[in-house]
């Protein structure tokens, strides 16, 4: 019997996960039964992918669809949740204690920058050193062997090559090891370089930290400080402090983004009468989406806003509340019994209907005394009959923005301000400012400092001497990046200026609201005037930097201190 060749071939299908192995006598056949194997595994392999990728499709379509449905929802609800605040405007602030808790107030938080870290290099591969060869080791000894001992010849040439040997060798371990101890030490030496200035590095960036550290704990006790100075000053009743403290609770009040943040407040001391110019949001302002549905045969989303009746409807009534609620704040936080009542104008910028114009106008004006508005129960109460009730000017439909006569209007002018007169025309060059009259010294530098503005705009104003409350002069400049309110004290000074007048203009600005206080003498500031006013927003000029500012604008005086403290002794 003749034996048979049998061919075999084992096929896999790692997608199907198949196993076969195919065996037969003729190469070609098994071959073409494997090739027809793995095309018929092919075609349902790819068979499968299509059958799984249609339904993958389909299910990530559904899924988006409910996707889209949920995100509408959401939506829906927010926008729900946006206009039921809305609703509830007066509600909000009622459990809420809106007098000002000064301790949270305060800056306490740590100094967070990570304090220096000392760099290290990795210290230096040495080259070895090799070991010395030393005359006692096997390979310098002679061998002498048998002839060795028996020939003298013999035994005198072999004790010589092995001294021989040593000493070449032991004078290459010299060289080698006068070079590896040279450049260990050149490594050594650049090591102990390198980690003489990382120390120095590390020194200087402990310095910078120390110094930032130092900084950022005296501005916070300095703002700290002025804080326990404010309130001691609201305790106490000065009207510039009951100003702020009012201003406090209403930057406090928490509406939407969209909404103005803005108002102006006088307080009447002699009537313990509060006086506010409050800015409300125009129906433009307010949030009107109502509704978000998902369409989904046409896969789109669909807005729905409240129609125009609803918007008006809810217009007004939040209008209505936020006057209700503004009276509210303002007489709950009034711990000390400052105010006996608060008159509140309402105004609101927005387009007039009739004009196409952009307009301001006072759509709504209230007073209400503490006693009679804190025996109401606000959350019981219909806002519009309230505001009625409270004898509330305005019209019957707030969003036509129609304008109505404030109760009582705020005095935009500064009391303090005052005429200048003209000083710096009747100077020459041997004026000397040190010996000035101080009012005509103030006047000085209001023209001065006007001159410096009026390029840009800006206006200086000089106020009462008796009544100046640390202000000699008030510059307005209208720049909408450095631009503010700026606060100038004139010091027509002899001796150096102390870091106590520095201390002075720096509680002025921030009673103020300024933006920057500028200091001006005919003397010099002592070291501890300087380092106060860094990083802070003040300007100091000394004399040599008066004298250069009126070479600028074309004017020549003197400063002789030494002539001023003798005339004036």
């Amino acid at each position: 019997m003749v034996a048979r060749t049998m061919y075999e071939i084992e096929i896999r299908h790692e997608g199907l996960g198949k196993y076969r192995h195919i065996r037969g006598s003729d190469r070609h056949v098994v071959i073409q039964k494997a090739e027809a194997q793995k095309r018929a595994w092919e075609d349902a392999w790819y068979k499968k992918q299509a059958i799984e990728d249609k339904y993958k499709q389909r299910l990530f379509a559904m899924n988006a669809k409910e996707a889209a449905r949920q995100q509408a929802a959401e939506q829906t609800d927010e926008a729900q949740a946006v206009l039921e605040s809305l609703r509830n405007t007066i509600n909000h602030t009622l459990s809420i204690n809106d007098a000002i808790d000064w301790e949270s107030l305060k800056e306490v938080n740590p100094f967070r920058q990570a304090s220096p870290i000392m760099s290290t290099i990795p210290k230096p591969v040495f080259e070895a050193v090799p070991t010395e060869p030393l005359k006692e080791m096997r390979q310098y000894q002679p061998r002498l062997g048998l002839l060795g001992w028996l020939i003298p010849s013999i035994r005198t040439r072999r004790i010589y090559a092995a001294d021989k040997l040593f000493e070449v060798e032991h004078q290459a371990w010299l060289l080698a090891k006068r070079q590896a101890d040279e450049l260990n030490t050149v490594k050594q030496s650049s090591y102990e370089l390198d980690i003489e200035k990382l120390e120095k590095k590390f020194e200087g960036e402990c310095l910078k930290y120390d110094e930032k550290r130092k900084e950022y704990f005296t501005r916070q006790k300095e703002s700290n400080d002025a804080l326990d100075i404010k309130k001691t000053e609201y305790l106490a009743g000065k009207q510039g402090a009951i100003i702020d403290y009012c201003e406090l609770v209403l930057a406090n009040s928490e509406y939407p983004e969209s909404f103005p943040k803005e108002f102006d407040i006088e307080y009447l001391p002699d009537t313990k009468m509060l006086l506010v110019d409050y800015a409300l949001p125009s129906r433009e302002q307010i949030p009107s989406l109502k509704e978000v549905k998902y369409i989904q045969t046409k896969n789109e989303f669909k807005t729905v806003f409240l129609s125009d009746k609803e918007l008006d409807a809810l217009y007004d009534e939040l209008i209505y509340q936020i006057s209700l609620r503004t009276l509210h704040e303002l007489f709950e936080a009034d711990v000390v019994n400052v105010l006996d009542a608060i008159v509140l104008n309402g105004l609101v910028t927005g387009i007039e209907k009739a004009t196409g114009n952009t307009v301001t106008n006072c759509i709504l004006s209230i007073q209400a005394s503490k006693d009679e508005f804190m025996a109401i129960k606000l959350a019981n109460v219909d806002p519009k009959v309230c505001f009625k009730a409270l004898k509330g000017v305005g019209s019957s439909k707030l969003h036509s923005m129609v304008a109505v006569a404030p109760i009582l209007k705020i005095n935009k002018e500064d009391r303090r301000f005052v005429d200048g007169y003209a000083v710096v025309g009747n100077m020459d060059s041997s004026t000397n400012l040190a010996m000035m009259d101080w009012e005509d010294f103030e006047h000085l530098i209001r023209e001065l400092f006007e001159e410096e503005f009026r390029q840009g705009g800006g206006e200086v104003k000089i106020t009462q001497a008796s009544r100046d409350g640390g202000v000699d002069a008030v510059a307005f400049d209208p720049d909408p990046i450095r631009g503010g309110k700026i606060v100038i004290q004139a010091k027509r000074y002899t001796n150096t200026v102390s870091v106590s007048a520095v201390r002075d203009l720096y509680g002025t600005v921030m009673n103020e609201g300024a933006t920057k206080g500028i200091l001006v003498s005919t003397a010099n500031y002592g070291p501890d005037a300087y380092e106060f006013a860094k990083g802070k927003p003040l300007t100091l000029l000394n004399g040599a930097n008066l004298l250069h500012l009126l070479e600028k604008h074309g004017h020549r005086a003197r400063i002789d201190l030494q002539e001023a403290k003798r005339m004036l002794a």
